[in-house]
């Protein structure tokens, strides 16, 4: 997996981590989800990419 596809996974995580907090701060509960899910997307498509250079090395 490419360097800039594994950067977008990394700042898709911490872009819904961000959201959350922000969410969380101003009492938006919609916002806090969205942020939620935003950051466990990120997370499994870090995996993901993680397991695949496993089986490629």
């Amino acid at each position: 997996m490419g360097i800039g596809k594994k950067a977008a996974h990394k700042a898709e995580e911490i872009k819904g981590r961000t959201k959350k907090t922000v969410g969380a701060a101003t009492g938006n509960r919609s916002m806090e989800a969205e942020g939620r899910a935003e950051q466990m997307k990120g997370d499994a498509k870090q995996a993901g990419a993680k397991a695949k250079d496993v089986f490629k090395h």
